[in-house]
């Protein structure tokens, strides 16, 4: 039943890095690229469409490595477990508080209706997303050593 707990946990986390890296690395540059306000008007939808769906896999995938640490305490890798678990809590609170209010902000904006700013709100956004994919994709790491 462990075995069968830490791969779920390894691909539900790995899933999760795959969109957040396909996010940074892919989505967001297409959109930068379209004319006009075509990207925003993108971004604002994937900001409705990810903030609804994005911070219950954040905290399942926390949950699920928490439980793989307790249940695998005495197991090999279970130091590996509880890092990666201390760096999903890390990319939690940094989620709640540097990008889930950028992106309350983004999700509500309209071309009619920008701030003088956005650019800059955009930005900010995508550096601090850029630092969360690196800590999740470590936890990723982690998590997959530990399977090993």
């Amino acid at each position: 039943m462990l075995n069968a707990l830490e791969v779920f946990t390894t691909v539900v986390v790995g899933l999760m890095v795959g969109v957040e890296f396909s996010v940074a690395f892919v989505i967001n540059p297409i959109l930068d690229g379209l004319p006009g306000d075509n990207g925003l008007r993108g971004r604002t939808h994937g900001a409705r469409m990810l903030g609804a769906v994005m911070p219950f896999w954040y905290i399942g995938s926390l949950v699920l490595a928490a439980i793989w640490a307790v249940a695998g305490w005495h197991h090999r890798g279970a130091g590996l477990v509880v890092i990666a678990a201390a760096l999903l809590i890390l990319s939690v609170v940094m989620s709640v508080l540097l990008l889930v209010p950028i992106n309350n902000r983004v999700r509500t904006w309209t071309a009619d209706g920008l701030p003088a700013d956005w650019k800059q709100q955009m930005n900010r956004w995508d550096r601090f997303h850029y630092v969360r994919v690196a800590v999740i994709i470590a936890a990723f790491a982690l998590l997959a050593a530990a399977l090993a």
